[in-house]
């Protein structure tokens, strides 16, 4: 009887926990017997390692053998254990355990051949391993300079199978932890190339200044998708811990590149409105894919065309809205993504979409259905609303609007005015502050609180319409440069919620 040892990691959601591996050689009939909830990735992975074992000159072992991965009531899924069930195997074989691999984290898919192919989350797997104090993890060398971005652990990149033996025995190097590339940025698209649309460009301003979510209304070719996709380029870039927590949910989404891993500016995702329910939130079966509203975080999510996605995948945006994260349920767990983004949609103002609303054939029913896919409670959960029509001729000979690069030092001036008032109740942005804050401690003057008085006692506005307006009105007030929203500022953003406001 011989028995080894190697240890990987199990990734679900963006949490690891460390994986024992344990091969067992006894005397019996030969054959592979793997045990500890893997899935049919996992159990295809017998007849992977065999291959790359032999295929690297070493003996398979003409006996019983049983590769045991625990905790057995965790389930495992996926190729990534492959290199730590050939090293476990090789170690039985040779009846002493490598120092090396008593204190090392294995990750990597193994060919045929012996060759180690790049795997999924190896930035949360790596993560979890220095959490759990480990010393040095082995990756494989497409992943090197991902795993390269954390620090505090001994990072190694390894191609083959035998280059990892030779290691483990002493004999060999592998790669060593490599810099990054900075990423190349691409120059922002501008927001002065849209034209006109004055009352637009300033919702945007808006939104990016508090992180407040958009709607934008309006007949085909007007500049809405412009618009969106102009607005990244005026969010600051994602800070060192939000830069990580933003890789690793590419990571596990199969999305980095392997030269230049880390992503500094805020994501935008588009997806298109013919998408499900499990491409917006996440999904698949085993293990549960981060969906778009996770590669979002920290970033924008633009859904053009909103009026033609299904009601059930408008309404699985709620969750993730109002909570800044999605957990999706599957028969082996429960995997949790973060999903704190910026949600802009776009929509036309009928099927017919004319470009004067004149010209327009649709009934009066027609038109309330068209728009009608969007919940009341979704709506309310949107803080800027804004029509936009077709501009005039004149406008495509007046002089151009503010650059991103000027808005964008407003934005950041804002930002930082809003991050300094509330850092010590734990809030950066105006969005995220809760309403309480807002309506005690942070409430502005009566005078300034009449427009809300009346719009609550009308019955067109609601608690939960009061808060999300004042928070507006603290980010015209923080891109003004007051100290406090005056009457002003709460009349504009209400007028925002409501109906369109006119700078």
């Amino acid at each position: 009887m011989a028995l080894g040892h190697a240890f990987s990691v199990a990734v679900r959601g963006l949490d690891g926990e460390i994986v024992e591996i344990e091969a067992d050689i006894a005397s019996g009939l030969p054959g592979v017997h793997l045990v500890g909830l893997p899935d049919a990735a996992l159990q295809e992975s017998r007849d992977r390692v065999r291959a790359a074992v032999t295929n690297c000159g070493n003996d398979w072992p003409q006996a019983r053998l049983t590769l045991a991965l625990s905790p057995a009531t965790l389930p495992k899924m996926g190729s990534v254990y492959d290199i730590a069930l050939a090293a476990a195997v090789l170690s039985a074989q040779r009846k002493k355990p490598w120092d090396r691999l008593e204190k090392t984290v294995l990750l990597g898919e193994l060919a045929l051949d012996g060759r180690v192919r790049a795997v999924r989350g190896v930035l949360p797997a790596v993560l979890a391993a220095k959490r759990d104090g480990w010393p040095a993890v082995v990756v494989p060398a497409d992943n090197l300079a991902e795993a390269s971005l954390i620090d505090g652990i001994e990072v190694w990149g390894v191609r083959t199978l035998r280059q990892l033996q030779g290691w483990l025995r002493g004999s060999a190097d592998l790669q060593r932890r490599i810099t990054p590339s900075d990423p190349v940025d691409e120059p922002p698209v501008d927001l002065a190339d849209v034209v006109g649309q004055s009352q637009a460009r300033f919702a945007v301003e808006v939104a990016a200044a508090g992180a407040h979510h958009l709607m934008l209304t309006g007949p085909p070719g007007v500049g809405k998708t412009m618009l969106a996709q102009r607005l990244p380029g005026l969010l600051p870039p994602l800070s060192d811990s939000e830069s990580l927590e933003v890789t690793a949910i590419h990571s596990v989404a199969g999305l980095l590149s392997a030269d230049t891993p880390l992503l500094t500016r805020p994501p935008f995702v588009a997806p298109h409105h013919s998408s499900t329910v499990a491409a917006l939130v996440g999904g698949g079966s085993g293990m549960a894919r981060p969906g778009a509203v996770s590669r979002a975080h920290r970033g924008v999510l633009f859904l053009d065309e909103c009026a033609e996605i299904s009601v059930n995948v408008l309404e699985a945006l709620r969750t993730p809205l109002e909570d800044g994260e999605i957990r999706l349920a599957r028969r082996d767990g429960v995997a949790c993504y973060p999903a704190r983004f910026q949600l802009i949609l776009a929509a036309n103002p009928c099927p017919c979409a004319p470009a004067d609303p004149q010209d327009c054939i649709c009934a009066g029913a027609v038109k309330r259905r068209y728009l009608g896919k969007l919940s009341g409670p979704l709506l309310d959960r949107v803080d800027l609303r804004v029509q936009m029509n077709p501009v005039r001729a004149g406008a495509f000979t007046a002089a151009a609007g503010e650059s991103t690069e000027q808005v964008r030092k407003r934005v950041t001036a804002a930002r930082e005015a809003a991050a300094e008032r509330w850092r010590p109740h734990g809030f950066c942005t105006n969005a995220e502050v809760a309403g309480p804050l807002l309506r005690h401690a942070f409430r502005p003057s009566s005078a300034a609180m009449q427009p809300l008085r009346k719009a609550v006692d009308d019955g067109v506005l609601s608690i939960r319409g009061v808060d999300r307006t004042l928070r507006v009105a603290w980010s015209l007030s923080d891109l003004a440069g007051r100290t406090s929203p005056g009457l002003s500022e709460v009349a504009t953003a209400l007028s925002f919620r409501q109906a369109g406001a006119r700078r």
